[in-house]
This record gives structure tokens, C-alpha cells and sequence, in this order.
């Protein structure tokens, strides 16, 4: 049975996508990941879909369906390589794939990714009542 490989980088799962997905091997690779998500406690997934030439709605879905799970389990995704042609695709077929972040590489990716995490982690941090961070 063939696997998408699941590769963690610190707090993120990267995914790199480098054949045309079918249904069955989609379905596995959404299964996998949150899986992945939950075991790592990771704090976001980044899909890269350089390779992929088409997307039709069932991965268009499986995509939004990695995202809002990924969410659910304190986890952001972003989604880096898409083809102009896939995003206009996915725009035909009425897809916005609500939740998930995009950006054109794996550099800029990482880079969106840490700046999520680091301002959620600014948004945790105690502040006292002069308006300073307690530490």
C-alpha cells in the first residue's frame, strides 16, 4: 500500500505531496496525519503541492478536512506550491478550503507557521494589571 510520508520539523508536520493523489491514498493521507497531529501534539502542518498538477473537489475537501481536524487538535496547516492552475480550479469548483493558510514555498511556509505559533504564544502569556507580561 503506498504512504505519503509524514516528516516532522519541531512543532510542524511537513507533508510533501509528489504524486497525483487518488482517493483511496487521500483518504489515507488525512487519516495518517491527524493521527500524526494528535501523537506529535505538533502545532501545524505544512502541505506542499508543488508537484501535483491537478486538484479536483475530493481533494479540495480532503484538504479543508486536514485543516479543520488539524484545528480541532490546536494545530494550524498552510499550504505552500499551489499551480496558478489548481488555485483557479478550486476557485471554479467553489472551493475557498476555509481554514487553511497558503504561501508560495516551504521557506515562506515555515515562516508563516512560526509566526502563527509564536503570536498564539504571545496571546497566552499572563499580563498583570499594569499591562506588563508577568514573568
Amino acid at each position: 500500500m503506498d504512504k505519503i510520508p509524514i516528516l516532522r520539523m519541531g512543532a510542524f508536520l511537513l507533508v510533501t505531496i509528489q504524486v497525483d493523489l487518488y482517493d483511496r491514498l487521500a483518504l489515507n493521507l488525512e487519516a495518517d496525519l491527524v493521527q500524526m497531529v494528535n501523537k506529535t501534539s505538533a502545532k501545524g502542518v505544512l502541505i506542499d503541492i508543488s508537484a501535483v498538477s491537478i486538484v479536483d473537489s475530493f481533494m479540495g475537501r480532503i484538504i479543508g478536512n486536514i485543516a479543520s481536524m488539524s484545528k480541532i487538535l490546536d494545530a494550524e496547516t498552510v499550504v505552500v506550491g499551489m499551480q496558478p492552475a489548481v488555485a483557479i480550479t478550486l476557485i471554479e469548483l467553489g472551493l475557498p478550503l476555509k481554514g487553511v493558510h497558503t504561501a508560495l514555498d516551504v521557506e515562506k511556509g515555515m515562516n508563516l507557521l512560526k509566526s502563527m505559533i509564536d503570536d498564539f504564544d504571545d496571546d497566552d502569556q499572563e499580563v498583570d494589571d499594569d499591562g506588563f507580561i508577568a514573568e
